[in-house]
């Protein structure tokens, strides 16, 4: 939807998707639903439902035009693996994603239940990141479903996180990502919850991504736990070796030729 996005651990958003439903306490405060009615009010075309589950066909191929490769956080808006999302539609945004392998994609849901149900369905990439939102203890079955996915590389995003999350099973999971909820009614954040999930992620070998403490005014907040600031990133599973578009092995130090047209 946009380039050169301020959420601090992508760089730009793609919205094949607008509008949602609330389906967990994390939900409660959410920033895309207040985006949303402003968008509305200003006449922005693709918020013209306002918050509604909105499919935007025509901003399927977005990415394709975009030749600098970047990470991309797929639906900022909305959640791909809603309900009343097609598996059709769901499988032509997975093409996208696989044919702009050039891209790094973060998908993330908290409808765990139906990614694990037609994952199987879908054609998934090394250049596709698949994530899960847990806010709180009760939710975390929502890591085994993530984890029981073909996805390379899975990441959570623990935000906003409304209670602790103690004893967490990392196995298998690349990438933590942790803030507090921002708005104009955020919950607070203990700091023991933050610092508890940090030592868990080192002790794992997680890379752990701190986002920001939130509040009213998350910017006055910060983003420094412990003294200093996380932005610890996961190894591109792109950069694996893997075949290269030619056949041959793909190194790290290699690059990725992009298709004819785009440099």
């Amino acid at each position: 939807m946009a380039q050169g996005s301020t959420i601090e651990w992508t760089e730009s958003t793609w919205n094949p998707v607008t509008g949602c439903t609330k389906i967990s306490p994390g939900c409660k405060h959410c920033y895309a639903e207040r985006m949303a009615e402003r968008l509305q009010a200003m006449g922005q075309h693709n918020y013209r439902n306002g918050f509604q589950l909105t499919l935007q066909a025509h901003m399927l191929e977005l990415p394709l035009r975009w030749s600098k490769p970047q990470a991309i956080f797929v639906n900022s808006m909305s959640d791909l693996f809603h309900d009343d999302v097609p598996v059709g539609f769901i499988q032509r945004v997975f093409d996208v994603m696989r044919r702009a392998y050039w891209h790094r994609f973060q998908v993330l849901t908290k409808r765990s239940e139906r990614l694990a149900a037609i994952e199987p369905k879908l054609d998934w990439a090394p250049n596709i990141w698949m994530g899960v939102s847990v806010e709180s203890d009760r939710y975390r079955s929502r890591i085994d479903e993530l984890r029981a996915t073909r996805a390379q590389l899975k990441f959570l995003s623990l935000e906003p996180l409304v209670g602790p999350l103690h004893g967490l099973d990392l196995d298998g999971i690349h990438w933590v990502i942790l803030g507090g909820e921002s708005g104009p009614h955020a919950r607070p954040m203990d700091p023991s919850w933050a610092i508890d999930v940090r030592d868990q992620c080192h002790q794992a070998k997680v890379p752990f991504f701190f986002k920001q403490w939130g509040g009213k005014n998350k910017k006055r907040a910060g983003r420094v736990l412990g003294g200093r600031t996380w932005d610890e990133m996961p190894a591109d599973p792109a950069a694996w070796p893997l075949l290269s578009p030619g056949g041959g092995p793909r190194t790290q130090s290699s690059p990725i030729p992009l298709p004819e047209g785009l440099t």
